[in-house]
């Protein structure tokens, strides 16, 4: 069994750490972008997301608001395909490596 300071040498895994957390950083970058523009979009102008859409029923920030959620499930799907198809291996590489 490898050290952990023999591991952290690995190629491989630095491939991985700078991987993950190049997207991990580019994820949260768009989500943060995403949730703080819907606040923003509240405290600016509220009037907005509350000026009615279709028979009058339902307003702008319902639609709105379901799109921020929309992009938060894409994000974290794009994380966990990647992670699925990228990382796994990666790791289980790195895990038979170090034995």
């Amino acid at each position: 069994m490898k050290s952990w300071e023999e591991i952290e040498r690995n190629p491989k895994f630095v491939e991985l750490v700078q991987a993950r957390k190049s997207l991990g950083w580019t994820l949260s970058i768009i989500t943060l972008i995403v949730y703080f523009g819907f606040i923003l979009l509240i405290a600016f102008d509220p009037k907005l997301l509350g000026a009615k859409i279709g028979s009058g029923v339902m307003t702008l920030g319902m639609p709105v608001g379901l799109i921020v959620i929309i992009v938060t499930f894409l994000l974290v799907g794009i994380y966990v395909r990647k992670a699925n198809a990228t990382y796994d291996e990666l790791t289980r590489q790195i895990v038979e490596e170090s034995k």
